[in-house]
């Protein structure tokens, strides 16, 4: 069976779209630790990160690279976290985080809720930087 993120890649499900392309996809978390905390997965289904070959690996993280810059600069912070946690959905993903301080990238920390209007808002900003 598809993990929740092979059926948002597939359109089975919505998500506030923030990039794509042939290998990879990035989206809104929906449950975000700070506003604008942003998915990076693979479109190919793995489960651990170091499962996936070196060429994938490192294509997924020069993707989220140019996403985080983005996410950056839409999103006002001191920068983005970065996190691979890989335990909540068995589908490989980075979590990239608008950060004010080290704080902010625990993920004991509540989550979050923001309306429709306001994830497209932020989902909208950062594609227009990229």
């Amino acid at each position: 069976m598809a993990t929740i993120f092979s059926r948002i890649i597939n359109g089975e499900i919505p998500c506030y779209k923030i990039a794509e392309d042939e290998r990879y996809f990035a989206f809104l978390d929906i449950n975000p630790i700070k506003k604008g905390h942003t998915l990076v997965i693979p479109k190919v289904e793995t489960d651990y990160i170091f499962n996936l070959d070196d060429e994938t690996v490192a294509g997924l993280f020069v993707f989220a690279k140019k996403v985080g810059l983005a996410l950056e600069k839409a999103v006002p912070c001191k920068r983005i976290g970065i996190a691979v946690i890989g335990l909540e959905v068995p589908h490989v993903h980075i979590h990239l985080v608008p950060m004010e301080g080290e704080g902010d990238l625990n993920f004991k920390n509540p989550k979050l809720k923001f309306d429709a209007e306001e994830m497209n808002a932020v989902a909208e900003s950062v594609k227009a930087v990229l």
